[in-house]
């Protein structure tokens, strides 16, 4: 670039990115703002293409493998981020994975208030109450996904929860072990991070939603946590044991570390089961495998 007979005249540059918006169907806008020494603008420009190329292709990525692993990845950015790193996954997809969890968990509240029959009061009092604060929840983070110029819809969506739920129908202690205890505990360990990454960007409104919905969650997995062990007490099943041997036989996921230890004690977890989840999942025994 420069010089008398240079390989790379700057005046190219137009020419690749009009070739490459056209043969790739993309919408580029580039634009020379100042410089002097074309072998500096030429490289800025490249630079600057490159970094607007990467972020969509991010945001992409997130589209299409749905809000679930969305969440996934800006838990995972969040955890790997540095001072001045803002990671690229916080584009409407968190957002609105949140939302979705919100949404699930308004029809599992009041799931377990038509499903299970016959139990005292207090426990339909209780979930009641749940699914009136997750409905309230999913108005916070919808508002905020108006804001960024979506709606509840606008991302693929997963069903984690739902999935679980349906695995669960015939039994309350199985309920209460694997939704509120698995993966609605899931959601007190991911906000921290996440809420990290988000204070980094500045988006203040943002955090304040999430601290909301942080309070009410230690709650209602504390619910979870109240029930499962009045049905394992009239079971006469030791609940830690019997939590962990539900997860093995409905193979519900292993909580990813670091997990929110202040959060999950509040809700009921002992100092001995937060110690036995971080050691992490036991090792399967392989078919054909020798002892």
């Amino acid at each position: 670039i420069g010089g008398t007979e240079p390989l790379y005249a700057g005046s190219m540059t137009q020419h690749v990115v009009e070739s490459l918006s056209l043969n790739a169907g993309l919408c580029v806008h580039l634009r020379l703002l100042a410089g002097r020494e074309p072998h500096h603008i030429v490289e800025a420009q490249f630079k600057a293409l490159a970094r607007a190329l990467r972020e969509a292709v991010e945001i992409s990525a997130l589209k299409n493998e749905g809000s679930e692993k969305a969440a996934e990845l800006a838990v995972a950015a969040a955890k790997k981020g540095k001072a001045g790193e803002l990671p690229h996954v916080f584009t409407g997809s968190v957002e609105h994975a949140i939302a979705h969890i919100e949404f699930n968990a308004i029809n599992l509240a009041l799931d377990c208030v038509y499903r299970f029959r016959g139990l005292p009061a207090g426990y339909y009092a209780g979930w009641l109450q749940v699914a009136e604060e997750e409905a309230y929840h999913f108005g916070l983070v919808t508002e905020r996904l108006k804001e960024a110029g979506f709606r509840y819809g606008d991302f693929p969506a997963h069903r984690g929860l739902w999935d679980m739920a349906v695995k669960t129908a015939n039994d309350p202690l199985a309920r209460m072990a694997l939704v509120p205890r698995v993966l609605e505990a899931r959601g007190l360990d991911a906000t921290p991070p996440i809420v990290a990454s988000l204070r980094r960007l500045g988006d203040e409104a943002t955090i304040s939603v999430l601290d909301i919905i942080l309070r009410d969650e230690i709650g209602h997995v504390a619910l979870g946590d109240r029930w499962f062990r009045h049905f394992c007490s009239e079971r006469a099943l030791e609940p830690e044991a019997t939590y962990l041997a539900l997860m093995a036989e409905f193979d519900a996921p292993w909580p990813p570390k670091p997990l929110n230890v202040d959060a999950r004690r509040r809700a009921g977890f002992s100092a001995g089961e937060i110690a036995r989840l971080e050691a992490g999942r036991p090792g399967r025994v392989r078919s054909g495998s020798q002892g």
